[in-house]
């Protein structure tokens, strides 16, 4: 009789999973067939996601990772395309020897959507710049809607199996298809869902090898490259990719060296390799934010005649050992950032930066790919909350519990914290040891971020919520298992449970439309005043 209950239990679970899972992607699919932009004329949302489609249409459309033909209306450079134009940009020297806008984004998940956009365009001849919602729409069914499919079936599975109560089990179901803010990303291309569904299936292979005892090759080229791969799409997954990996390594070293080093070597080596195509530098555009090395120094106090606007003769001999040679003309301008000089030869289209104090006048490699004219990311251009958040406890404050938090805006990653602990104290040792994983990589997540420097301080940007660290949500779900399952038979804490589902959904619903928009609580912290 008991079997027959749990068969019968089994099969009414399963069929609440399908309904949770057709409904939520329903959802989804409908609000990417609504959305459109501020103008109306695309559905790019924001500038991360035009700064990611522009790059996709001049890579198949231009042939060019360069923007140019893309963002702007003249040949001039002087009108931009409002739909299309970015401050997710940096500016270098192309392939031809002259300057060009790139999207700030790493370019293999550009390339791989690129791929996608070629195949419609070739099979239905619409075009980004002809017919974008439809080609839009198309490929976000497929970059977004299919993946969090996969991931949906995924959490299913290991509710399944890894609850023991049916509460419990229906709960964090639930809480995946609706209570977190990761599907509310599903209209809008974005690094997050891929980084999610990279980690899920990565932790469904961890599980199956260190819990179950699954020796299976094909676990280990799971984890191998999906760990790499939601480290391409958030960069501090590398301590997952780490942790996971060395835990994996202890294990099997065989299989370790067998099946996960080599896809996770071969994504590595696609991160690398298509930076270096798109931007002829193995170092993302992210680590291009400072001067590169000093080429040339003069000693002596030439500051009159810099603020002149003089190159000193004096410098170009030490120039020329450093095989620079200046065209007649190179000329000395003011930084646009208000903090030095810079050489600039618009005949070779090179550009040096250049300090002098008193004592010298040393020059330097011109690495600042965020540094130009009309930058958003010069002091004075940023606003709200990209101006940074001076105090870090102010910022620890409202990236945990404030108008950015992840325990107030999703209030049940409480019953993960406890969920955690509970496993932690008395699960099974294999299980205590996934679950010590996760908290590792949750706490050195967390801390990277808060120890960010000023310009990086800012919840993410206008974004819906604290969006660094959405990909963990396959990771915190799993261990809010046994926090569920404690509530289960207890009335009074379900309902408590249900509450946080509850305001969590708000939350992941108020953006549902548009997750580059500020959180609820952002918004009514201003409307009282508390916040300017």
């Amino acid at each position: 009789m008991n079997d027959l209950r749990s068969d019968a239990s089994s099969q009414l679970r399963g069929i609440v999973y399908g309904l949770l899972l057709v409904t939520s992607l329903g959802a989804m699919t409908g609000r990417i067939w609504t959305v459109k932009s501020s103008l109306g004329k695309t559905p790019l949302l924001s500038a991360n996601d035009r700064s990611r489609w522009a790059a996709i249409r001049a890579l198949v459309d231009h042939g060019t990772f360069a923007l140019d033909d893309v963002i702007f209306l003249d040949r001039g450079q002087t009108k931009r395309d409002r739909e299309w134009y970015s401050i997710d940009m940096v500016r270098h020297k192309g392939p031809d020897g002259a300057e060009h806008f790139y999207s700030s984004k790493p370019p293999l998940p550009t390339l791989l959507m690129a791929s996608a956009y070629w195949v419609l365009r070739q099979v239905t001849g619409a075009t980004l710049a002809d017919r974008p919602f439809y080609v839009v729409r198309c490929l976000l069914l497929l970059a977004n809607v299919l993946p969090l499919a996969i991931y949906l079936g995924l959490m299913f599975r290991l509710v399944e199996r890894y609850g023991g109560t049916d509460w419990g089990r229906l709960f964090i179901a639930t809480a995946a298809a609706y209570g977190t803010i990761l599907t509310t990303f599903a209209v809008t291309l974005n690094n997050h869902v891929w980084a999610a569904v990279s980690a899920a299936v990565a932790v469904y292979a961890v599980l199956a090898i260190w819990c179950e005892g699954r020796r299976e090759l094909r676990y280990f080229v799971l984890a191998g490259f999906f760990s790499a791969f939601a480290a391409v799409n958030e960069f501090p997954a590398l301590s997952f990719c780490g942790v996971f990996g060395a835990a994996l390594m202890v294990r099997s070293p065989g299989r370790f060296l067998a099946g996960f080093v080599p896809p996770a070597a071969v994504v590595a080596a696609a991160f690398f390799g298509t930076n270096y195509w798109a931007h002829g530098h193995w170092r993302p555009p992210y680590a291009h934010r400072n001067d590169g090395p000093q080429v040339a120094a003069v000693e002596g106090d030439y500051q009159d005649r810099i603020q002149a606007g003089e190159i000193p003769q004096e410098l170009r001999e030490p120039l020329s050992e450093a095989g620079i040679a200046l065209s007649a003309g190179a000329v000395l301008q003011p930084r646009w950032s208000g903090r030095g000089w810079m050489i600039w030869d618009p005949e070779r289209q090179n550009r040096w930066a250049l300090s002098a104090d008193e004592r010298s006048v040393r020059v330097f490699v011109w690495d600042h790919w965020y540094e130009y004219e009309g930058s958003y990311w010069l002091e004075g251009s940023k606003k709200g909350v990209d101006l940074g958040e001076p105090s870090r406890l102010a910022y620890a404050w409202h990236v945990l519990l404030g108008h950015h938090g992840i325990l107030s805006l999703t209030p049940i990653w409480l019953l993960s914290v406890v969920g955690a602990g509970l496993w932690l104290a008395r699960g099974e040792r294999n299980v205590r040891g996934v679950t010590a994983g996760i908290v590792v990589v949750t706490l050195v997540c967390l801390a990277f971020y808060l120890a960010r420097p000023l310009a990086d301080r800012n919840y993410g940007g206008v974004t819906c919520g604290f969006r660094w660290m959405f990909w963990c949500t396959p990771m915190w779900l799993l261990v809010m298992l046994p926090a569920a399952d404690a509530i289960a038979p207890r009335r009074g804490w379900r309902r408590v449970a249900l509450g946080l589902l509850l305001v969590s959904a708000i939350s992941a619903g108020y953006a549902s439309l548009n997750p580059w928009s500020h959180p609820w609580l952002y918004e009514y912290w201003t409307f009282l005043g508390w916040i300017q």
